[in-house]
């Protein structure tokens, strides 16, 4: 389970009677917590900043007088919406001057999500690059509906528009995603194969047992964010990714992981995690490889993370 929020009522009210409603409060929201955590993930691509979001939506709801809510569930949606899109338009200008590519946070996640299909495929670090090309309105209301099944009237109230617009919105970024997507449904066990069949050939520095792997026109992304060494820009073609990956130093060891719902590779160095590399398989082939090296991206890969919808 993500990390629980630190930040905690300290005096909304005298007495027993201000003490209930703050237990009443801190109880309704660990109810939920999960949810909102993968709702603001989803949105951000970051769990740092799905953290924060939380930590603020805390604050908000600590204030709230819970009397006048009649579905706690939506009520803290609404607010985590909010300021999610709120810092979404932070990030997307932090963004703008960002190192290379920017590849969204990876998390080490539970089993259960990995079981949750729909789930597992909208937290891929393939459709979180896809929700990446919509605006930050569009990406809450494409969550907000297809991951969470929410109604237009409580998605309108969420992002401060009209259900019609909503709708309007949706079949927009419906659309948009739609032509972007991975095309077809992966399973988990061939996922594995062909990350086992990569593992090796790193490990054993087999170029050709690597190339057999990889499909013609892979493309890979590294994220070093400025920090770590990394490609600027993305690598395309089997040979040439085939020699990116030969430069993995013999003495990394490379151990398969649950990111993301889905298996994926984890480098270490030293006994310390350097990279984070997540796989799109096509036709059993290796199409994309999603490399994270930003140490500020891998603080979240030493507990698992529990998401929920």
């Amino acid at each position: 389970m993500a990390g629980t929020s630190q930040t905690t009522p300290e005096d909304h009210g005298g007495g027993r009677e201000g003490d209930d409603r703050v237990d009443s409060a801190t109880e309704a929201f660990v109810a939920h917590r999960n949810l909102l955590f993968t709702v603001a993930y989803e949105m951000l691509g970051s769990a740092a900043d799905a953290e924060d979001v939380l930590q603020e939506a805390w604050l908000r709801w600590a204030g709230v007088d819970l009397d006048a809510v009649r579905e706690q569930r939506a009520y803290l949606v609404r607010i985590v919406t909010r300021q999610a899109l709120s810092r979404l338009r932070t990030l997307g200008r932090r963004k703008e001057s960002y190192v290379g590519p920017w590849l969204p946070e990876p998390l080490l996640t539970t089993p259960d999500v990995a079981e949750d299909v729909e789930l597992a495929d909208s937290v891929s670090m393939a459709m979180l690059l896809v929700m990446e090309t919509l605006g930050p309105t569009e990406r809450a209301v494409f969550v907000l509906r297809e991951v969470f099944g929410l109604e237009y009237d409580e998605i309108a109230e969420a992002v401060g528009k009209s259900p019609a617009a909503v709708r309007q919105i949706a079949h927009r970024a419906r659309a948009h995603v739609a032509a972007r997507r991975p095309r077809g449904v992966v399973s988990p066990a061939e996922t594995r194969d062909a990350l086992t069949a990569f593992q090796r050939a790193i490990e054993t520095g087999d170029l050709q047992r690597l190339l057999d792997v990889l499909a013609p026109d892979v493309v890979l992304l590294t994220d070093g964010g400025g920090i770590k060494h990394a490609a600027l820009t993305p690598v395309a073609g089997a040979d040439r990714v085939a020699e990116v990956l030969g430069r993995i130093p013999d003495v990394a060891s490379l151990l398969t992981a649950q990111v993301n719902g889905h298996p994926a590779l984890i480098v270490r160095l030293d006994g310390e995690i350097d990279t984070v590399v997540a796989v799109r398989i096509e036709d059993g082939l290796i199409a994309g490889l999603y490399a994270v090296r930003n140490p500020e991206k891998l603080s979240h890969m030493g507990r698992e993370t529990a998401l929920h919808r």
